[in-house]
């Protein structure tokens, strides 16, 4: 499947300055910083053959350092921030490894350290897609959305001095009434893992690109910590799935 000398980047970025949580990337879950989990599946990837995390401090560096990742630099400031493009700091990552180590991947994995219940088999599918599918850009981990977003609503001036509840995606408050899920079409929302060719990245800016393949994961594996609540869903789920 992969060819011999392909070279499979797995690549975390790791930022100090999370609002919601503090240290959130670092932040201990069943045991193990939250990256630990990230890294431990690109660890156990068949295709991956070097792991690097992007960070900004000293402290994360070393905590990722000890989880088995490269840190081949600090991130700079100006890629660290709250509006930040994550495009940016991928791009500078890999200027940085072609220039100063000569060192091009065929394809990088994009992982986050926030959905710690991803295994290396989403990881190996994605790639998987990729080399059979010489025409895909990229190969992105999707689940079945918890919420589908034609229930999402709206509050909007109502032209009377107050305001009013409206669908999201209508004009009428009779679209507020609930109807039964069936009848929508199928939605998924990203689960963080996007498998991309490099040079689509060069080509597009994007991590993307144009023609999207998909690999459809369970949602109890999607989890994304943003919160307190979600660190003890995350938790709670990983003990269950142990127990199995």
């Amino acid at each position: 499947m992969i060819l011999h000398g392909q070279k499979i980047l797995g690549l975390v970025g790791i930022r100090s300055g999370s609002k919601g949580v503090k240290d959130k990337n670092i932040r201990m879950l069943k045991g193990k910083p939250l990256v630990y989990w990230i890294l431990n599946a690109a660890k156990s990837s068949k295709y991956i053959n070097r792991i690097i995390v992007s960070t900004d401090t000293e402290r994360y560096a070393n905590i990722a350092k000890d989880c088995g990742a490269e840190v081949p630099y600090l991130r700079p400031e100006n890629l660290a921030t709250d509006s930040s493009p994550e495009v940016e700091y991928v791009a500078h990552m890999l200027n940085w490894l072609k220039e100063f180590q000569g060192y091009e991947p065929d394809i990088v994995i994009r992982l986050m350290a926030t959905v710690p219940l991803q295994i290396s088999a989403d990881i190996d599918a994605l790639v998987e897609i990729l080399m059979k599918d010489p025409k895909a850009d990229s190969a992105v981990a999707i689940s079945p959305a918890r919420q589908h977003p034609y229930k999402a609503l709206k509050i909007v001036d109502d032209g009377m001095g107050s305001t009013k509840l409206l669908s999201y995606f209508g004009d009428s408050g009779r679209e507020v009434t609930p109807i039964s899920r069936q009848s929508y079409p199928s939605a998924y929302f990203r689960a963080n893992i996007i498998a991309f060719r490099t040079n689509v990245l060069e080509r597009t800016n994007s991590l993307t690109g144009d023609l999207v393949r998909y690999h459809i994961i369970p949602q109890e594996r999607a989890i994304d910590i943003d919160n307190e609540i979600d660190f003890k869903i995350a938790e709670l789920l990983m003990s269950e799935l142990n127990e199995i």
